[in-house]
């Protein structure tokens, strides 16, 4: 993920995006890891997107957590219509690299998700994250509905407190609802770590426990 665009700091104006195009990207819908869909209606499940820098290692995180039906990595929170990597990496889209995380509410709490969310990045440090620098790496969260809203607010009170504990900084993190709309990545980037395990993952913490999510 690293080299590829001309990494920007400050998102496009309103109509200066790029202009994308109207048909979404080709999607394989099957998870490279256990075949379920990328795209459906998910019926009585719930979702919500997060982004928290390069998308590869992030899906797999949440891939891995029980209760987690699929995921699925795209670009979400700008203006440009079914953009490509190449054109997100260039900053003029407005985009954040984001994984869709589809769950099954009673088997995973919300809290869950957002303890992994927030103990498995950095959400200190504004457009970029460790040397991964640019807009498509801020880090965010899409809701869904009320209760994720209020759920993630609440979890980003409460691990300022414990970032203010440590001598860190103050949280940059986006938090939305209702979410922004979400177009799929390409082919290439979908589960890209079940098929390179040996590929790059940039995610890293602060060494700091949210506390939040401690049951499902």
């Amino acid at each position: 993920m690293l080299g590829i665009g001309a990494y920007k700091q400050r998102l496009p104006a309103p109509g200066d995006a790029l202009p994308g195009r109207d048909q979404p990207l080709p999607l394989h819908n099957a998870h490279h890891v256990h075949g379920r869909p990328l795209r459906d209606d998910f019926e009585g499940l719930a979702w919500l997107q997060f982004g928290m820098g390069c998308f590869w290692g992030a899906e797999r995180m949440f891939w891995s957590i029980p209760g987690v039906v699929t995921t699925a990595v795209g670009y979400a929170g700008g203006q440009t219509p079914n953009p490509t990597y190449r054109e997100v990496c260039s900053g003029q889209t407005g985009h954040t690299e984001a994984v869709r995380v589809v769950y099954d509410p009673a088997r995973v709490g919300v809290g869950v998700l957002l303890k992994a969310f927030w103990e498995g990045h950095d959400p200190t440090q504004g457009m970029r994250q460790g040397n991964d620098v640019g807009t498509q790496y801020r880090s965010v969260i899409h809701c869904t509905d009320q209760a994720q809203y209020d759920a993630a607010l609440a979890s980003r009170e409460a691990f300022q407190a414990r970032l203010d504990e440590a001598g860190l900084g103050a949280i940059t993190t986006e938090i939305v609802y209702p979410a922004p709309r979400f177009f799929y990545a390409e082919d290439e980037h979908q589960q890209y770590l079940s098929k390179h395990p040996g590929g790059y993952c940039g995610l890293g913490g602060t060494g700091v426990s949210c506390p939040v999510g401690t049951a499902a």
